[in-house]
């Protein structure tokens, strides 16, 4: 019966008595241990190249995030500014609507008052 604990590289880990622990035996005749060593290595290296890629890419992003909610109070702040300006330029343009109406609609009535009166002579 074929060990299950055995690998195609000539490694094969065995059952010990603690289960956080594995032992490996190395079988030298199957084994380039070398060649797996240097391609591990290799492996690593690219993963630690891509990490800080990701790395630098995340603080790109986070600067990016940063800049973006800044503007966004800025303009949201001059929002709020020309709104208050413009409410308080709409409500003082109707008090101006009002006494224009009435100063209008007293001219009219004086120049109709004016003109009866004078018809009248």
């Amino acid at each position: 019966m074929a060990n299950p604990y055995r690998s195609s590289q000539g490694l094969s880990a065995r059952p010990v008595s603690n289960s956080d622990e594995i032992q490996l035996r190395i079988d030298p005749i199957h084994a380039d241990l070398d060649e797996e060593i240097s391609v591990l290595h290799k492996q690593v290296t690219q993963l630690k190249h891509v990490a800080r890629e990701i790395e630098t890419e995340a603080w790109i992003q986070n600067d990016l995030v940063s800049d973006l909610q800044m503007l966004m109070s800025k303009a949201q702040a001059g929002v709020k500014n020309g709104m208050t300006k413009l409410n308080r330029t709409v409500a003082l343009q109707r008090s101006n609507h009002i006494l224009q109406v009435i100063i209008f609609g007293l001219a009219c009535f004086a120049i109709v008052y004016l003109w009866s009166k004078h018809l009248k002579r």
